[in-house]
């Protein structure tokens, strides 16, 4: 698709005639990928490694093939509006295996976040893949917002904290970024990606541990997604659990905002 951008609403992309507006009730039903990023002003957290991980995604369930995805990468990026706040998702359909782009507004940007201590028993069927877990994750942050918080913990059955309903779970210990080890069952987060990388460069120090939420009691806790960024833990509920002063989050979530790049000309 060549041409303005689209509008707000869910399109359909169809090989060499590109995105045109889905059919009524093509929205909702259940996916097979999706990916999201925040979209300000034409300018992205890396966009390619989005591109990349639904593209991989996509290839894992049998999806289509990689010259119809970078076909429909192109006309995606040719739409996406250059100006304004957006939080668009890119989706592969369970069934029809049709590609859709959902233009959004970007809600408002959270800075900080209050978490269900209780947590929530991960429900997800697929937890390495986005999509085909969206309808369970918004009940889990229903629950929690009916407790409360914004929200909830996925809990390992060890009893392991996991990531959120829509984040990963970054922490501090002393002056070492902790985060889950890789082998469980956590969605590979491009933002938290971003954050160990700064880490690494910056010589801090990164750990992989196994905490329960009781564990987390007194420490900087930090959720990360492409679309608030970092929001530290302001307050815990469910349970009485200690908020430190987020001391680090400030000049980290400044360096994060700083990394948004012009979308490419595609």
């Amino acid at each position: 698709m060549t041409g303005p951008a689209v509008a707000e609403g869910l399109w359909a992309w169809t090989p060499g005639r590109g995105l045109a507006p889905a059919p009524e009730g093509t929205a909702g039903g259940r996916l097979l990928v999706a990916d999201s990023w925040l979209l300000r002003e034409g300018r992205v957290r890396a966009y390619a490694r989005h591109r990349e991980r639904f593209s991989r995604s996509c290839g894992d369930c049998g999806g289509p093939r990689s010259r119809r995805l970078t076909a429909f990468w192109q006309d995606v990026t040719a739409a996406l509006p250059r100006a304004g706040e957006w939080f668009p998702r890119v989706e592969l359909a369970a069934g029809s295996l049709e590609l859709r782009l959902l233009l959004r507004p970007a809600p408002p940007l959270g800075t900080g976040v209050r978490l269900w201590a209780a947590g929530q028993s991960d429900p997800r069927t697929v937890p390495r893949r986005k999509g085909p877990d969206l309808d369970t994750l918004a009940r889990v942050r229903r629950r929690a917002r009916g407790e409360g918080a914004e929200e909830a913990v996925l809990i390992a059955r060890s009893g392991t904290v996991l990531e959120s309903a829509t984040a990963g779970v970054l922490w501090w210990e002393d002056d070492t970024l902790c985060l889950p080890p890789p082998r469980l069952p956590v969605l590979p987060s491009v933002t938290a990606a971003l954050v160990q990388e700064r880490a690494l460069r910056s010589g801090v120090r990164i750990a992989h541990r196994e905490r329960t939420v009781a564990e987390l009691d007194g420490r900087e806790v930090w959720l990360v997604n492409a679309l608030h960024g970092i929001r530290p833990v302001t307050g815990w509920v469910g349970r009485p659990m200690r908020v430190p002063p987020a001391d680090r989050a400030g000049e980290w979530r400044t360096w994060l905002d700083s990394a948004m790049e012009p979308l490419p000309a595609e």
